[in-house]
């Protein structure tokens, strides 16, 4: 397979990455033929995938103007992928021209991304690390030198919490970076769930496989499950709801019904 000149060369690319598959769902160009065929495997069962991406952004758009506009000017995005047009750093600045963001990954294709297209850009950083070790993320000089964890901080978990096993306590991950935030700071976060989607589970469940076959177990929790992510916050109107619904722009009736699956939410702490 012929390695593109913005694969870092420590990759393999004969294996199918989340990071990938979502850029693809997209329609974004950093992407091989394993994201795509196995993106399309996914998508035989569940062919909204990409509506349900794309409903993320979108929620995660209105979310950081959100932030941006009750005073937060620094953001945290961990999980945050290759990225795509309109990311959080275009629109914090567009509401925030001082905003500072932190991008943190676990795939080495989204960091490598993430430094070619911040080459340049003051304020906005990409780190190397996982959500599963949150000690390894507040105490690293990148994170430290541009983010001041003494005042608010909105928190991005967007789409990356349901690739987090039980056994690895994502709870626990999510409390220990709770605790190392000042009051007032926020919780972004969306999650897939079997609620919403429309379509019988048994059928959704395939798309589940597909992900479970590349070694990427994505872990559908129910509302309650997700709702305690939030646990010492305060939920911001409307609550935990499918993403649509979150202080929508447009009428939620008018988008594809595959936008419904899943919940989103901004939690505050005191």
């Amino acid at each position: 397979m012929e390695r593109p000149a913005w694969a870092p060369r420590s990759i393999d690319i004969s294996v199918p990455s989340v990071s990938r598959m979502y850029d693809y769902y997209l329609g974004g160009s950093h992407n091989f033929e394993v994201d795509r065929e196995a993106a399309r495997k996914a998508m035989e069962f569940m062919p909204g995938l990409p509506k349900i991406m794309q409903a993320n952004r979108a929620f995660m758009r209105r979310a950081v103007r959100f932030a941006a506009a009750e005073g937060i000017t620094q953001f945290l995005d961990i999980g945050s992928g290759i990225p795509t047009f309109g990311n959080v750093h275009e629109v914090a600045r567009a509401a925030a021209p001082d905003a500072r963001v932190m991008y943190v990954d676990h795939d080495p294709v989204a960091v490598a991304h993430s430094q070619a297209v911040l080459q340049g850009t003051d304020g906005a950083g990409i780190l190397a690390a996982d959500l599963r070790k949150p000690g390894e993320i507040l105490n690293s000089p990148e994170l430290l030198r541009l983010i001041d964890l003494n005042r608010p901080v909105a928190l991005l978990l967007v789409a990356i919490l349901h690739f987090v096993e039980d056994a690895d306590d994502p709870y626990a991950a999510v409390t220990e970076l709770r605790e190392a935030l000042a009051p007032g700071s926020m919780l972004v976060l969306t999650h897939a769930s079997y609620d919403g989607i429309p379509l019988p589970p048994e059928r959704a469940e395939g798309a589940v496989d597909v992900y479970q076959n590349i070694r990427n177990p994505l872990i559908m929790r129910t509302r309650d499950e997700i709702a305690r992510f939030f646990e010492g916050y305060d939920m911001v109107e409307p609550g935990l709801v499918p993403m649509p619904r979150w202080r929508p722009d447009t009428a939620p009736e008018d988008e594809d019904p595959y936008a419904f699956s899943g919940f989103a939410g901004v939690g505050r702490t005191a």
